[in-house]
């Protein structure tokens, strides 16, 4: 109906219109044939009959077709098309054109090697033929035959080919000239191509009107310069043709090629052809001058003798000496900007070799060292490429570091940016084996940092979506705009779990940063310290995978419990098995306990120097047997070390298989040593079993605490820790973390309740004494409080840490909180703020830093840029000295931004210690150790850290993809259920009747199925007053005490020990060397201090003594002025021995009451089953989830022997300790 409408009928049609429609041909109309044309009168008034005849004109006009590019259509616009426009087809004409070009040369050349100068004939109009001939006895030439110059010897085949070539060349240089003409026609007339291109072809097409004039002579070899135009032209057609960005460097190295044989060429031609009338040069000889004359050689053997050729010389050194430098020029910029730019890396190398492409806001030298070398750490990475994609230009060191053989071969740096395609077309993206992102953490926004990380990663995943993406991101809340890639580490999610874990778990950070570096053990081997020999043998542990039912290690242990296989893994071998992973299941499970059966299909993670596949495998009891010697266990020589202890090689580690069939219950090898003399014995470590039976799994309470049942609380302690429940946090800061069960309070805390400093309606309290803290104190320093800082909380608070032993947690923030991150932290227990910064001694003592037992500074993003790099921690480091000097007992953790600021904590000039180590710490990173900062004392005790060592994560995760997931299982980031937690234990001296290490791994696989990982160990040492003598443990260790010491007990004996493995009393040529090797370092004179040095060192021990009464006075005084009780504040002379003993077993290096007595603290990762226990070391053990439910099969534990549950009866008691053994 619409359409009808829209059709006027005949009758109420215009007649001078409807006969100028009749005039027109038909057009289409948009009435419908089906239905009738309905009239005006339908409208039933005039005005509608005026508005349909108006609409009707309208709709006429409307209906008329338009056509676009119509000038396309056109003769000279499709020529155009073809010859200029059109990529493809002017690409074949500019070919067919150089053809030409180089067609009109070669017949140039052709033409004088058939010339004859004897035999030249011009021919005139009306004039008869005149020859000259040369006679050969003349040896000077007078004059010049000008005949010779103007007329050549041209033959009829040549002369033809060279019309036909003229007259094509002809009509394309008019055509392209006409085409290209934009209306002023000198323009195009006096261009130096047309110019050479009329030269060249007008006089051949004359010759063919004017036969007299076909032997004369015409410049051809001039197209040369018109075949170099033409070469330039082609080439850039091609780039477009094939639509490749063109190397700059490639086309001007091609120019100044063509420019070079332009000019020796025409030089050649023009000067053999001049010398015709001179001494006749061939044209080798004319080639042979001008090569000689333009390398500036100059032999003089070959030179023009007429002064025609002799001006061409002369006119084609001038144009070399003006057009050459410039070529050069050209060439040396962009030789520079390309040096800048970095060029690009070749399609046919992307396709036949492998690369990585590494994408940063700006490269910084140590960012750049950590990468290369964790990357290239790998054997099966050593054939890869590295491309670095950075927008800024080239630092001048990382240019030097670059221009080092080793990676000079191997690295590639292209200046551009992720965002635009051609740069990444440049790095060749989408052929490339991975993509590392990372974020520019010395930012001051460090969320425009993440922002500009994020469109990276969006833009590479657009260029190329099948290329793996490895991103670093710095806040957590910016983590799910890359969710999309294949690993993602955020930073601060993993600092403030690494700190918090510190608190609880000593030196984690230093147990992680140790795991996910890439080592051989190979550390410290040469040293003659006990210590660093054995922590940097420990640290070359790293973590690795292997299926079941592919390995050797824990292929005989199908069918078994996962503790089983760990245990006897252990034994067997010296590897730890930590976790595993089910094929049809994508989730890692640390410890997942005994409940877990091992299946051939199961992919194990373990802990070793090197992964299987690079070990050999030694049967000692195999060759005993075959000589007929007895076969020895595991703990019969304890001095034998297992692979552990073997330095793993690139090739093979070889590996002693102990006897397996010995049995770990065998009392003889587990007895202690009696103390009356008696024959009483302890009762061995229990076996453990190979199948769990349901009876010997403890059940465990979601809502009960396991911690409660082991004491009995007062009525004041149980009612402020019955008031605690479990459950997930309900309100989480950030998209993308993971749900964690948490004690909780039964309702939000108001947020006027959260501020520690001030009171409210709710609470008077003022300040941390008057809460009346069970525990001590957990404070954390930052400037912000940052979506980050709950993954502080959340550890701290999990589930599975006893609500005895929760520490309430104080953040000394610069700024105050907004809402959104105070709603998330009033759901737990414990939880303060307050403002102030660490300098100010007022906001530390109301924080209550004295009651504190940990201090976290956290790095200020607002320090992390300075003029100077490394200057970002000054401030830093000098407030964490101060606090260090007021508090001596408090134990400090400190978060660095560089890692080579550590040797400035707790820094005292005159320690020759900490020297020598620094001169170790020299020879190792020239040794090209990955971790030459190891050996430093703060970070080996585990007292700083620096984010950027956990780089390396993201790295290994290129090998290792299982790398970040079990980091986040370790911290806590992730809880997976039937996963296991991170957690440590103390050595008492109730525990010391275990002995070694191997015997401590059977005793919690069997108790409380716990896995060690590792043994934080703090040992005492006497540093001589005397600069020049640096020594380790140089007690009196004489024959006098070695005699008393045997007749002491074993266990008193084992107390004093410290060393791992042996006392250095026992080998006094190791002891002698010790003190020779830090007396080399030391660089001092041997002789003893004389009277003067002694009364200088008790005015200095004095003065020291002074000032800490001084400082003691000045904390006092602040404490009583802000109203704060004294009593809890204890002078340094004053302190307790639990502070004393709570400091040593930190890590502290120095008591502030005696500077020579010092002690030092280290991490050994899966040390030797033989390794000796002290007193006071910290177990690393991986908890099984006390949530995890039985899932034991029914076949399983009946087939289980009797023996085994009569032997679970004799320990089922000890399994409710877990803290304590």
């Amino acid at each position: 109906m619409a359409g009808a409408k829209l059709t006027p009928s005949p009758s109420e049609i215009d007649p001078d219109v409807k006969t100028e429609a009749t005039k027109t041909p038909e057009e289409p109309t948009w009435v419908n044939p089906s239905k009738p044309i309905r009239t005006m009168g339908s409208f039933g008034s005039d005005a509608g009959q005026r508005y349909q005849e108006e609409y009707s004109m309208d709709s006429t006009n409307a209906q008329v077709q338009v056509e676009f590019y119509v000038n396309e259509n056109t003769f000279k616009e499709r020529l155009k098309l073809f010859f200029i426009k059109n990529q493809r087809s002017s690409l074949r004409i500019r070919l067919f054109n150089f053809s030409l070009k180089l067609l009109t040369c070669a017949l140039y050349v052709i033409r004088v090697a058939l010339d004859d100068p004897e035999q030249v004939t011009g021919v005139c109009v009306n004039c008869q033929n005149r020859t000259s001939t040369a006679t050969a006895e003349s040896t000077e030439i007078t004059e010049i035959n000008w005949e010779l110059i103007f007329w050549v010897n041209r033959r009829v085949p040549v002369w033809a080919i060279q019309v036909t070539v003229a007259l094509i060349s002809f009509l394309e240089a008019m055509l392209l000239t006409y085409l290209s003409y934009k209306g002023n026609i000198w323009e195009q007339m006096f261009q130096i191509s047309f110019i050479l291109e009329m030269i060249n072809t007008v006089p051949f097409i004359i010759t063919i009107f004017w036969p007299p004039l076909r032997n004369i002579f015409i410049p051809v070899f001039l197209n040369c310069w018109l075949a170099k135009c033409a070469l330039e032209n082609m080439i850039n057609d091609l780039h477009r043709a094939i639509q490749r960005t063109h190397s700059a460097m490639f086309n001007q190295v091609l120019i100044l090629i063509c420019t070079l044989l332009c000019l020796v060429f025409t030089g050649a031609c023009g000067i053999q052809h001049l010398e015709r009338a001179g001494k006749n040069l061939t044209l080798f000889n004319s080639l042979y001058f001008c090569i000689v004359t333009f390398s500036t050689v100059g032999y003089g053997d070959v030179t023009p003798h007429i002064w025609p050729s002799q001006l061409l010389v002369v006119i084609l050194i001038c144009v070399a000496l003006v057009v050459l430098p410039l070529q050069f020029e050209e060439l040396a910029y962009l030789w520079m900007e390309r040096q800048k730019s970095g060029g690009n890396y070749s399609r046919h190398r992307a396709q036949t070799e492998k690369h990585a492409v590494l994408c940063v806001s700006s490269l910084k030298i140590d960012l750049l060292m950590d990468f290369l070398n964790e990357f290239y750490a790998h054997p099966r990475l050593q054939d890869y490429y590295v491309v670095i994609l950075c927008p800024t230009e080239m630092d001048i060191q990382v240019r030097r570091i670059l221009q080092i053989p080793l990676w000079s071969q191997r690295v590639i740096y292209l200046q551009g940016s992720a965002l635009k395609d051609t740069d990444l077309m440049r790095a060749k993206m989408d052929d490339a084996e991975a993509c590392f992102i990372l974020s520019s953490r010395n930012e001051v926004d460090r969320t425009a940092a993440d922002h500009q990380t994020i469109l990276r990663a969006w833009a590479v995943k657009d260029f190329a979506p099948n290329c793996p993406l490895y991103v670093q991101i710095l806040k957590p809340e910016n983590k799910f705009h890359v969710k999309f890639a294949d690993h993602v580490v955020c930073e601060e999610e993993f600092k403030y779990a690494m700190l918090a874990l510190n608190c609880v778990c000593p030196a984690t950070s230093t147990l992680v940063t140790l795991l996910v570096h890439t080592s051989r053990g190979q550390e410290g081997q040469l040293s003659p310290e006990q210590w660093q020999r054995t922590y940097g043998r420990c640290s070359g542990n790293e973590v690795y995978h292997i299926r079941l039912c592919d390995s050797k290690f824990f292929g005989e242990y199908d069918g078994k419990s996962f503790t089983y296989a760990s245990f006897h893994a252990h034994k067997k071998y010296g590897v730890c098995l930590i976790g595993v992973k089910r094929e049809d299941n994508k989730s890692i499970l640390l410890n997942p306990g005994p409940r877990h059966i091992m299946s051939a299909p199961d992919t194990c993670y373990y802990i070793n120097i090197t992964k299987e596949e690079n070990s050999s495998f030694i049967f000692k009891q195999e060759e005993k047997d075959k000589k007929g010697l007895p076969v020895t266990g595991l703990y019969d020589a304890p001095s034998r070390l297992p692979v552990h202890s073997i330095i793993a090689s690139m090739g093979t580690v070889a590996m002693d298989l102990q006897n397996p069939a010995d049995p770990p219950e065998d009392c003889s090898k587990l007895t202690l040593p009696t103390e009356n003399g008696a024959g009483s014995r302890r009762p061995s470590i229990a076996p453990v079993l190979e199948i769990a039976d349901s009876s010997s799994i403890l059940p465990c309470d979601l809502l009960s605490d396991q911690s409660e049942d082991e004491t009995n609380h007062s009525d004041e302690e149980g009612s402020s820790v019955s008031d605690f429940v479990k459950g997930y946090p309900p309100n989480s800061p950030y998209i993308g973390s993971s749900p964690t069960l948490c004690h909780l309070l039964p309702q939000k805390a108001s947020f006027c309740c959260l501020r520690l400093d001030k009171g409210c309606r709710h609470n008077s309290f003022e300040d941390a004494k008057a809460y009346g803290f069970k525990n001590k104190l957990i404070i954390v320093s930052a400037e912000t409080a940052g979506n980050g800082l709950y993954n502080f909380i959340v550890p701290l608070r999990a589930y599975y840490r006893p609500r005895k032993e929760l520490n309430p947690i104080v953040l000394l923030l610069d700024y105050p909180p907004d809402n959104h991150f105070l709603e998330a932290i009033c759901c737990f227990p414990m939880v303060y703020f307050m403002g102030g910064t660490i300098d100010n001694l007022d906001n530390l003592l109301q924080c209550g830093i004295i009651y504190a037992d940990n201090l976290v500074v956290v790095d200020k993003e607002s320090t992390m840029s300075a003029e100077e790099d490394y200057m970002a921690d000054a401030k830093t480091i000098v407030n964490v000295q101060t606090m260090f000097r007021l508090f001596p007992s408090l134990s400090i953790i400190t978060e660095l931004t560089h890692p080579s600021n550590m040797r400035f904590m707790q820094f005292r000039a005159k320690d020759c210690y900490s020297l020598a180590l620094s001169k170790l710490e020299k020879i190792e990173r020239d040794k090209g150790s990955n971790l030459a900062f190891m050996f430093r004392l703060p970070f080996a005790a585990g007292r700083v850290f620096s984010i950027s060592m956990l780089d390396t994560l993201l790295y290994q995760s290129f090998v290792k993809d299982y790398m970040i997931p079990i980091a986040r299982l370790l911290l806590g980031l992730d809880t997976t259920p039937g996963s296991g937690y991170l957690c440590a234990m103390k050595v008492t001296e109730e525990d010391l009747w275990i002995r070694t290490y191997g015997r401590l791994f059977q005793k919690l696989c069997s108790s409380s199925a716990e896995i060690p990982i590792g043994i934080y160990r703090t040992e005492s040492h006497m540093f001589s007053s005397s600069e020049s003598q640096v020594s380790i443990n140089v007690e009196n260790t004489g024959g006098d005490d070695q005699r008393s010491n045997r007749r002491e007990s074993w266990k008193e004996k084992t107390a004093q020990r410290k060393s791992t493995t042996s006392d250095q009393s026992e080998h006094p040529l190791l002891r002698k060397k010790s003190l020779q090797w830090a007396r080399r370092l030391s660089r001092k004179n041997t002789k003893p201090p004389s009277r003067t040095e002694r009364i200088s060192q008790q005015r200095l021990n004095l003065y020291r003594r002074s000032e800490r009464q001084e400082l003691s006075e000045l904390v006092k005084n602040r404490m009583k002025h802000l109203g704060l009780p004294t009593v809890g504040y204890e002078d340094v002379a004053n302190l307790t021995a639990s502070d004393v003993m709570n400091r040593v077993n930190l890590g502290y290096l120095q008591d502030e009451m005696n500077d020579h007595q010092n002690s030092l603290s280290y991490v050994l990762i899966n040390p030797p089953p033989d390794t000796m226990l002290e007193l006071n070391d910290i177990v690393y053990i991986i908890r099984s989830d006390p949530l995890a439910g039985p899932d034991v099969p029914e076949d399983a534990a009946q087939g289980q022997s009797s023996g085994g549950g009569q032997t679970r009866q004799d320990f089922g008691t000890e399994t409710r300790d877990e803290t304590h053994l």
